[in-house]
Formats: C-alpha cells, structure tokens, sequence
C-alpha cells in the first residue's frame, strides 16, 4: 500500500547521551494524523495511513523506502521551523515530491499542489525560502493560537490541549480533502544522490537577496517555420515551443521555470529572437541564464547567424539544453543532419555545455530526463555567474580578501565558494542513471525514453 501522506519534519537532536528523544513530540502528533486520516478516510484496516521518516538523521542518505514513499504518497505535510528549512534533507524531500506535481502539470497543463504545511514552530515570512513562500495557504483557520505558538507550543504548554486538537484535525481535514482532489501518478522513485535541495544551498533558503536566472528560449513560431515542420510543436513565439508534444501539453519554457523555481530561484524569460543584439559580453552578468535551443532553428539561416555570433561571445554563465524529442519522426528523419549544424554554429557553447552536463547537450530525451539534468545544469551557470559577476569594495574599507559581489545573487558577506552540485561521486552515478552507461560514454542522454 502506498502512504496516504508523507510527513517531512527536520530532527532535532538529543541534548545528551540516554537522554529523553525529543522527536517523540513529532511522533504524538504523526500518530494523532494517521488516527484522524484514518477516520476521515475508507483506507482499510492495516493501511499505512502515512509515513514518518524515524530512522533517517542530517548526513545519511534516503533509504530505498523513503524514496518510494515520496514517489507515491498523496500529500507531502512539511512542518515548518527554523530547523526545517536549514536542513539539507529536507530539502531535497520537498523537491523530489514538488518534481512529482511539476510533471504531472506537464502532463496534464493542470497546476497540481499537493503539498499542505503545517507550523510545527512559526517562521517569519521573511526567513521562508520561494517554494515555501509561493505556497496559497491560510494557516489562520487552523486557530490564532496555532498561528502565534505553533504545534510543538499546543503540545508542550499546559492548557492548550483543546487548541492542539482543533488545528490536527484540521489539518487531517486537508490533508484529505487535498488528496481527494489532487491525483498525483505514482513515479519512479528518485536517486537522493543527485536530488539537489529545494531550498537552495546551505544558507540560503531565506532572509537574504532573491537568487535569480534567466531562462532564454531559442526557437520558431507556428508562423515561421521551415518547410515540411509541422506546427503542433509550436505557438504563437518562441516561449509557446512543446518539444515533446503530445506526451507534455506544456511549453517547455514554463516546465523549466517550474524546476528553477523548486531549486529557490526567481526565473524570467525571454525568446532569443527578443534578446539577440542585446548580448554584450563586456558587461559583468546580473544573473546566470539558461538557453533552451531547437535544433530546428539552424533551418533559418538568419536565426542560425545570431546564433552563430553569439557564440562567439565570452558568457560561460549561460549554458545551453538541447530537448530531443525521438518520438518526432520529423525530427528523428533529420537528428543527424540538424545536430550537425547546430554543432558548427554553437561549437562554444555546445562544448560548455557538454562539460556541465553531456545529456543537456547532446538531446534531453524526455521532461522526466529534463526534470533530472536541469538541476545540475542550473548550478553549473550560478557557478560560472559567481566567478564572472562583477565585485567592489565594502564601503569604508580598501583592503579585502574576498570582494562582494553585486547583482541580484549578491551576499552582505564575503561569499563562501560556490558548493558542489552534488556529492564528488555521484556525477558517474548521474550519468550512468541518465544515460544507461559509464561516464565515458558520449551517447544522448536518452535511455529513459521507452517511458515518454
């Protein structure tokens, strides 16, 4: 049986040797969820109500049993504290259970949130990292003293039990009522090796400036495509292109954004044919961007010169994703021909890109695959905008070690250097789960497209 919900809550750890285990608040309260959902629900007797990661700590990975309930609970039930969005693990539950209602969205060009939160200690707005902030939750119909105090202060202060009981009610009740009305499929559960965090890296998840990425998108209109194209990939711009239509019945543009976003970014977007003759290299970036590229667009040769000049332009922070669609006999005709020509117009950025992520570059098969492969793309740009973004002196003081940087990832401290996307040995793991191979290998990152 898969798990009616999926509670995600940050371990707090014991002040002592044999001492009293202070998670058992959080297991009271998991216990009086599952009774609740239990009698609110038909689950039969014996059904696991919900799950409650009781055995995972800060540092150790996801068991196997963890990722598959997170790829197939109903509802995700994160409890808010300071402690929360600080850790790691938490994060990347969130972002492995919000990838699962981007690609249903993508699916089904539907919005699907299925993620309730509850205040297990109140947080300040200002301190929620984005994915939490752009939640559409009223937390005040739970009770003012849940607001102001929290479920661990109903639980822990004398004379508040009635207020306790009325907000975990309460929240069963939506919890229900969400899963009722929310239908997330099953996936495939996701490796925590190369699952980044949904609240950015450590540090970072809120109270500082607003990371922000530019999403540009090469590719043609429904208008001004080659002879022989068909137009059921493409809209009204560039912005509208469904690469992998009919299986997504959403613009790729808006899937990526979905993904940034769950990484705690703001995104804005643009097509190239808005953008080219703007580029100017000799200025210091803003922001890391991502260039979204149809291999198609090498069939317009004025199109294919922009791109061409582009790519002689210095901008290692933007780097390139190619989506390939194989299931599009249009384009699976001319893969060869068309990979050649965007390979001699891009030779730059093609082999940047490559060096990032090779299945970004070489043809991203699917949305699930371009769910997995943007994340690492992402912190590739931010990697390079952090070393190329323009630095000055703190006010007052001429000599520094380690200048700040200006521009929208600025920090009010020297900038500690940029982490590791991931885990040293997990970049062969990531290529050979996306691939089907070693890290040698230079085939497309398309195994998984049996599945599309």
């Amino acid at each position: 049986m898969h798990p009616y919900f999926f509670l995600s809550y940050a371990h707090t750890p014991r002040f002592g040797a044999g001492g009293p285990d202070p998670d058992m608040w959080v297991e009271r309260l998991f216990r009086d969820l599952c009774g609740h959902v239990m009698a609110l629900t038909d689950l039969p007797a014996g059904a696991e109500a919900g799950f409650m990661d009781r055995e995972i700590r800060s540092g150790e990975g996801w068991s196997e049993r963890l990722g598959a309930a997170l790829a197939t609970c109903r509802v995700f039930v994160p409890l808010f504290s300071p402690r929360y969005f600080a850790s790691e693990m938490c994060g990347k539950e969130w972002f492995a259970f919000a990838h699962r209602a981007i690609q249903h969205g993508a699916a089904s060009n539907e919005r699907a949130e299925a993620i309730v939160p509850a205040l297990w200690v109140p947080v300040p707005p200002s301190q929620l990292p984005g994915p939490a902030e752009r939640l559409q939750f009223n937390h005040n119909t739970f009770g003012e003293r849940y607001v102001t105090d929290g479920l661990y202060g109903l639980i822990k202060l004398r004379g508040y039990a009635e207020q306790y009981e009325r907000a975990v009610y309460e929240l069963a009740r939506r919890i229900v009522r969400v899963a009722e009305t929310v239908r997330l499929d099953p996936v495939r559960p996701m490796d925590y090796r190369v699952v980044p965090s949904a609240f950015g890296p450590s540090g970072s998840a809120g109270g500082g400036p607003a990371r922000t990425l530019h999403v540009t998108v090469a590719a043609g209109s429904r208008h001004d495509l080659p002879d022989g194209r068909s137009p059921e990939y493409y809209g009204e711009s560039a912005l509208d292109w469904n690469p992998y239509h009919p299986v997504s019945q959403r613009p790729i543009a808006y899937v990526a954004e979905d993904v940034i976003k769950n990484l705690n970014y703001q995104t804005t977007m643009s097509s190239f044919d808005d953008e080219a003759g703007h580029f100017d290299s000799k200025q210091p970036p803003t922001r890391p961007e991502i260039l979204i590229v149809d291999r198609w667009v090498v069939e317009d040769e004025h199109r294919r010169q922009r791109l061409a000049a582009f790519d002689q332009e210095s901008r290692p922070w933007i780097n390139v994703v190619v989506p390939w669609n194989r299931y599009d006999h249009q384009s699976r005709a001319k893969e060869a021909e068309l990979a050649r020509r965007l390979e001699e117009t891009l030779p730059v950025k093609m082999g940047q890109g490559r060096a990032a992520c090779r299945a970004a570059a070489n043809g991203v098969a699917n949305m699930e695959t371009l769910g997995q492969i943007l994340p690492q793309v992402v912190e590739a740009a931010a990697q390079q905008f952090l070393r190329h973004a323009q630095v000055y002196l703190p006010a007052g003081n001429t000599h520094t070690e380690r200048p700040r940087l200006i521009g929208p990832m600025g920090m009010s401290e020297p900038p500690a250097p940029p982490p590791a996307p991931f885990p040293p040995d997990a970049y062969d793991a990531y290529d050979t789960h996306i691939d089907g191979n070693d890290s040698n290998d230079t085939d497309r990152g398309d195994a998984d497209d049996s599945e599309s």
